[in-house]
């Protein structure tokens, strides 16, 4: 064989490796709607940018047969590329080799993919298009999901880790996206479950489909377990590239920062009349958040999941923040369980990546009832506090009404180490709402009155006037700041400017034991 022909032998092996399972299976994917692995990773990443790692990398199985069944890829196309100009590591399993099942030399293929992600700090995108394990492999499919998994769990924290999940992803196979920090998912063409609906009617006798039991509109709004759902597979990807834009590439960076022309001394006067006067009264803590953030652009996080909190990314004066927020319009802002829970992940994805933390809050206190407390809401509620009280990132709260009980102390209270505690004039911090703390504090009073009612209510007024306010804890040095509502984005950036170099550590120790 001469030079010219090794160069063809080359061009051809290419050719067969870019082809995957064939043209009739890259057809039959085109008309369920859903793109090829690799035409999905060349729309991901920067145009001509993709450098393809492990293209001819084929199993090692000759059992049933597999032995004549070798493709080159082995189902998964795996390199690296860039979004926007910065370098990510990418794999995305091909449903037209073998169902897009796990080998074991699939699976070293993204493992090889998350080593070099680990030790060049660089976020990594997985693209799940999966059966499941390979059965012919037996347990060297189950070892390859094993490695991943152990992949996955060092990863966290050192860099980050986004899964789009553009199909099924059954069993064994859903653990590694679990682990990662964002999961996308679209709808009608991608599902997640541990258990089949054929198995789950065997056991349980419940008749479900594939869609209800894990469509991306179940895992997005009943689960929690998908972060964004998008319609279809290109706004997804899309979607993956604005998340990117927000985050530092690992651990070890600061966030990125953009040019901005909305200027950090912009007031926003409408900030003045969004506070309803009665405390009763519901309204949107997102119009509070798109008001300060820079251009009013909010980009929210798990938007269909326990909205009674807000979390999601924006930025000041060009640099990325982390928003949490109560919403007054979702049981009055109350923390229940999956509030707890989504909130509590987001503060510590955070933290992880030295995403400076902003607190809206606006919080009557924690959920009552048996649904609630059998849930186990003290184990919930105290993720959120632990999330909280071990983050070391700049963190600034503002308090736009309602603090109430327990619930403020979580919420980024000053005792957590925040940084910087603003309180709007309408902040009502208090044990409780004047209603239920005068029918303590007063009741005997109150039943001795000759006009119960009228006296109640003059003692509802005065607990109001006194405690109701902001004022208490800011004479108690824990509210550093009353500051009128307009200013809140102006005061958010100076604090934010002098946070930059904040530097906090937590007690030398292997890992605290936060309540799961």
């Amino acid at each position: 064989m001469n030079l010219e022909q090794k160069f063809q032998q080359l061009s051809l092996r290419n050719q067969a490796a870019e082809e995957g399972g064939g043209k009739a299976r890259i057809e039959a994917q085109h008309q369920r709607g859903k793109m090829t692995a690799r035409e999905r990773v060349l729309f991901f990443l920067d145009e001509g940018s993709f450098v393809e790692i492990g293209k001819f990398v084929t199993h090692r199985c000759a059992d049933f047969g597999m032995a004549e069944q070798k493709i080159p890829g082995d189902g998964v196309v795996t390199g690296y590329g860039t979004v926007s100009g910065r370098t990510v590591y990418v794999y995305a399993q091909d449903f037209t080799v073998f169902g897009g099942s796990l080998s074991g030399a699939q699976s070293s293929k993204i493992c090889k993919i998350l080593d070099l992600a680990m030790k060049n700090g660089a976020p990594v995108v997985g693209i799940n298009d999966s059966g499941g394990a390979r059965i012919q492999e037996g347990v060297e499919s189950l070892g390859g999901y094993a490695e991943l998994f152990w992949r996955n769990t060092m990863a966290s924290g050192v860099v980050p880790q986004i899964t789009a999940i553009m199909g099924p992803s059954a069993g064994g196979a859903v653990y590694s996206p679990a682990l990662t920090d964002f999961i996308f998912m679209v709808k009608k063409s991608s599902y997640m479950f541990l258990t089949g609906p054929d198995v789950i009617k065997t056991v349980t006798h419940e008749d479900v489909t594939m869609e209800e039991l894990g469509g991306a509109v179940t895992h997005s709004a009943k689960s929690g377990v998908c972060h964004f759902a998008s319609d279809d597979e290109k706004s997804c990807l899309l979607l993956i590239r604005e998340l990117l834009s927000y985050l530092p590439a690992n651990n070890l960076e600061d966030v990125p920062v953009v040019k901005t022309d909305d200027p950090a001394e912009r007031q926003e006067a409408k900030l003045r009349t969004l506070i309803p006067d009665s405390s009763r009264q519901a309204y949107d803590i997102k119009e509070v958040v798109e008001a300060v953030v820079d251009n009013g652009y909010f980009f929210e996080v798990q938007k269909e999941f326990a909205g009674n909190i807000v979390v999601g990314f924006g930025r000041l004066n060009g640099r990325s923040v982390g928003v949490v927020a109560n919403q007054p319009k979702v049981l009055a802002g109350c923390l229940d369980n999956n509030a707890s829970m989504k909130a509590a992940r987001f503060v510590r994805f955070c933290d992880a990546f030295n995403i400076p933390i902003v607190t809206f809050v606006d919080v009557p206190g924690f959920l009552p009832g048996t649904e609630q407390e059998y849930g186990g809401i003290i184990r919930h509620g105290a993720k959120l506090l632990y999330a909280y009280a071990e983050a070391t990132v700049p963190k600034i709260t503002v308090i736009t009404r309602k603090a109430y009980g327990g619930a403020y102390c979580v919420m980024a209270s000053k005792h957590l180490r925040a940084d910087i505690n603003y309180a709007y004039p309408s902040a009502e911090i208090a044990v409780m709402g004047a209603d239920g703390a005068v029918a303590i504090i007063h009741r005997g009073a109150i039943q001795k009155a000759s006009d119960p009612a009228k006296e109640k209510d003059r003692l509802v007024q005065e607990y109001t006037d006194v405690f109701a306010t902001p004022y208490k804890a800011a004479e108690l040095g824990f509210v550093d700041e009353v500051i009128q509502p307009e200013e809140t984005r102006v005061k958010l950036i100076q604090a934010l400017e002098m946070l930059k170099n904040k530097r906090d550590h937590m007690p030398r120790k292997k890992h605290g034991n936060i309540p799961l």
